[in-house]
C-alpha cells in the first residue's frame, strides 16, 4: 500500500543517472520559480508562500512518492477553489482546508481509492479544466493590461463587467510589458527548449522596466520583501463552525489534487515506459499537503507540464524532484530579494500561456464530435465551473456522468423470448443459438444480454409482465450476463415467486461465476435448486423435458 519509489531505485542508482537527475532538478528549479510566485498570486495569497509549497510539497512528494518522475508544487487547477476560499475565509480557513484536505487524500490512499480515481470520465476532467483555464485567464486580465480596478470579485460574470467599466484606465506600460513577454514566450519556446522562456521572459521584463523607469506595478510593490528566511511552522485557529464550512472546500481540494496528480502519474507512465503506484502517491500527497500550510504553503499535486519537462531533461528517478526542491529554497535565500522587482503583467502573461496548455481545447473539441451523453457532461460541467462553483462543477459533472452510464448500460441490456420465431441475423453464426435447437411446446425461454443492474432488472420485469399466457417451464438464459447487483436478484427472485404462484418451473441457464456467487450466497440457489441451475441450454431444455415428463405434459 505504501512504497515510496526512492526506496526502490537506491540500491541500483548509478552516479551517471544522479547526474541526469541533478541537472534536469537544477533546470526545474528555474521553471518552477516564477510558476510558483505567479500561482500564489492567482491564488490570492502572498508570492512566497507559492515558494514554500514547491519547496516543502515538492520534496516530500519526490521522497516519499509512488512516481519515479513526477514533480510537484502549486498548479493553476487550485487557483480558483484557492481564491474563493481566502475571500470567504481568510488564509487560516486556507490554512486549515488544506491540512483537511491532506488527511482526505491519506485516508484516499489507505483505502485504496488511487486505481479508481483515474479513471474519473475524460469529459469530467476536460470540462473542469477547461473551464479553469478560462477563469485563470479572466483573472488575468487586470494585470497584463494595467487597470486600475482593485480587488476583483471571485465571480466570472461580475469580474467581466468590472473590466468593460473600468477599460478606459488601461495602462499601456503594463500592457507593453505584459502582450511583449507574453509573445517573447512563445517566439522564444519555437527555436529554445532547454532553457524556459518564461524565466527569459521575467529577465527581460524587469531589466525593462528598471532601466527605463517604467510606471508598473511590480511584486515588491504590492506585496512588498519576499523573506529570505524559512518560516517557522505554525498552525490555524479555527473554531468548529467554520471547519464545518471548509469540510466540502476542503474535500474539492483533496478530489482536485488526487485527479491531478494522478494524471500527472499516469501521462508519466507513458514518457518512460515505467508504472507508477497509485496509493502510495495519494498518501504522499497529503502528507505533502498536511506539511505545506504548516509551514505556510498553500495545496500541493503533482504538476504536467514540469513532470513532462523533469522526464525530458534527464530526470527518471525522484532524485531529481528533490533537487529541484532544494534548488528552490537556495533561490529563495540568497537571491529572494531581486524577486521584488519581478513586474507583475510579466507573471501575467506567464499565465496567460498556461492558461492556454491547460484549456484542453483539442480535446474539448473532440469530445464536441462524441455522442450526445459525453458532450452534456463537458457542456456541463464546463459551464458550473466558470459561472457557478468548481466544487459544484465536479459533483454534478460526477453525478451526470454516472447517470448517463447508467442509462447506456440499460440500453444494452436487452430481455427477450428467444422459445419462438426471431429476427436475428446472427443466430445464423451462433451454434448456441435457441432457433437450432428443439424447444418442447409449453416451454418459454427468456435471455437476457448484458449486466444485470437494477435499471435493466426492471426493464425485464416489465417484459416478463407482458407475457400473458403460462408456459410449464420458464428458463431465464443468462449466458451473456457477467455481473449482477442486489436489484437483479431481488427481481429474478420476485420472477420465480411468480411462477411458484401458478405452477411453472423455473430454470437458470448458462450462468457465469460472479451471478452464481451472487445467487448462492443470498441463499437463492438452494431455494430452487442446483439441479434447476443448468450449465448451458442444452441441459437446460433436457431438464425441462424432465419435468414436462414429470408433469405427464
Amino acid at each position: 500500500m505504501f512504497k515510496p519509489k526512492l526506496f526502490s531505485i537506491l540500491p541500483t542508482y548509478t552516479k551517471s543517472q544522479f547526474i541526469s537527475d541533478a541537472t534536469s532538478g537544477i533546470i526545474l528549479g528555474f521553471i518552477a520559480l516564477p510558476l510558483s510566485i505567479a500561482f500564489a498570486i492567482a491564488s490570492g495569497v502572498s508570492p512566497e508562500k507559492g515558494l514554500y509549497t514547491a519547496i516543502i510539497g515538492g520534496f516530500i512528494v519526490s521522497f516519499l512518492g509512488g512516481s519515479r518522475v513526477q514533480i510537484a508544487g502549486p498548479t493553476g487547477a487550485f487557483v480558483v477553489i484557492l481564491y474563493g476560499i481566502i475571500q470567504k475565509y481568510g488564509i487560516e480557513g486556507l490554512t486549515f482546508a488544506t491540512l483537511l484536505a491532506g488527511v482526505f487524500l491519506i485516508i484516499m490512499g489507505l483505502v485504496r481509492l488511487g486505481s479508481i480515481i483515474k479513471f474519473i470520465p475524460h469529459p469530467v476532467v476536460v470540462g473542469f479544466t477547461s473551464g479553469i483555464a478560462l477563469i485563470i485567464f479572466s483573472s488575468q486580465v487586470k494585470d497584463i493590461l494595467g487597470l486600475n480596478v482593485g480587488n476583483l470579485p471571485p465571480d466570472f460574470i461580475d469580474k467581466w463587467m468590472i473590466y468593460t467599466n473600468n477599460f478606459n484606465s488601461i495602462n499601456f506600460s503594463a500592457t507593453a510589458i505584459g502582450f511583449g513577454s507574453l509573445l517573447q514566450m512563445i517566439v522564444w519556446q519555437r527555436f529554445v527548449k532547454k532553457i524556459p522562456g518564461s524565466l527569459i521572459a521575467l529577465i527581460v521584463a524587469t531589466i525593462a522596466v528598471q532601466f527605463l523607469g517604467l510606471n508598473v506595478e511590480t511584486i515588491g510593490s504590492r506585496f512588498g520583501q519576499i523573506p529570505s528566511t524559512f518560516p517557522v511552522p505554525s498552525l490555524p485557529h479555527i473554531d468548529l463552525a467554520t471547519v464545518k464550512e471548509l469540510f466540502q472546500p476542503a474535500l474539492t481540494i483533496a478530489l482536485l489534487g488526487a485527479i491531478e496528480a494522478l494524471l500527472s502519474a499516469v501521462v508519466a507512465d507513458g514518457m518512460i515506459g515505467g508504472k507508477h503506484r497509485s496509493n502510495t502517491e495519494l498518501i504522499a500527497q497529503g502528507i505533502a499537503n498536511i506539511a505545506s500550510p504548516i509551514f505556510g504553503g498553500i495545496p500541493v499535486t503533482g504538476a504536467i507540464a514540469r513532470t513532462a519537462t523533469n522526464i525530458k531533461n534527464g530526470g527518471r528517478t525522484p532524485i531529481a524532484g528533490m533537487v529541484h526542491a532544494v534548488m528552490l529554497l537556495l533561490i529563495m535565500l540568497f537571491f529572494g530579494k531581486w524577486a521584488t522587482l519581478i513586474p507583475l503583467p510579466a507573471l501575467s502573461a506567464i499565465l496567460v500561456i498556461v492558461a492556454y496548455n491547460m484549456s484542453e481545447w483539442r480535446s474539448f473539441r473532440s469530445i464536441l464530435k462524441s455522442p450526445k451523453s459525453d458532450i452534456a457532461v463537458l457542456v456541463v460541467t464546463f459551464g458550473l465551473t466558470v459561472l457557478l462553483d468548481l466544487t459544484i462543477a465536479i459533483e454534478v459533472g460526477l453525478l451526470l456522468a454516472v447517470f448517463l452510464f447508467m442509462k447506456q448500460m440499460i440500453g444494452v441490456t436487452n430481455v427477450g423470448v428467444i422459445s419462438r420465431e426471431l429476427n436475428d441475423d446472427d443466430a445464423k453464426d451462433d451454434p448456441n443459438a435457441i432457433s437450432k435447437r428443439d424447444v418442447p411446446h409449453g416451454v418459454d425461454v427468456f435471455e437476457i444480454n448484458g449486466p444485470f443492474f437494477f435499471g435493466a432488472a426492471y426493464k425485464f420485469r416489465e417484459a416478463m409482465n407482458t407475457v400473458s399466457v403460462h408456459p410449464k417451464v420458464r428458463i431465464i438464459r443468462m449466458r451473456n450476463v457477467p455481473a449482477i447487483d442486489s436489484t437483479g436478484l431481488q427481481i429474478l427472485k420476485e420472477v420465480y415467486e411468480d411462477c411458484k404462484k401458478n405452477n411453472i418451473a423455473f430454470l437458470i441457464s448458462g450462468i457465469h461465476t460472479q451471478p452464481l456467487v451472487a445467487i448462492q450466497q443470498s441463499g437463492f440457489l438452494d431455494e430452487i435448486g442446483e439441479e434447476n441451475v443448468p450449465g448451458d441450454i442444452d441441459e437446460s431444455l433436457d431438464r425441462a423435458k424432465e419435468i414436462m415428463n414429470l408433469l405427464h405434459v
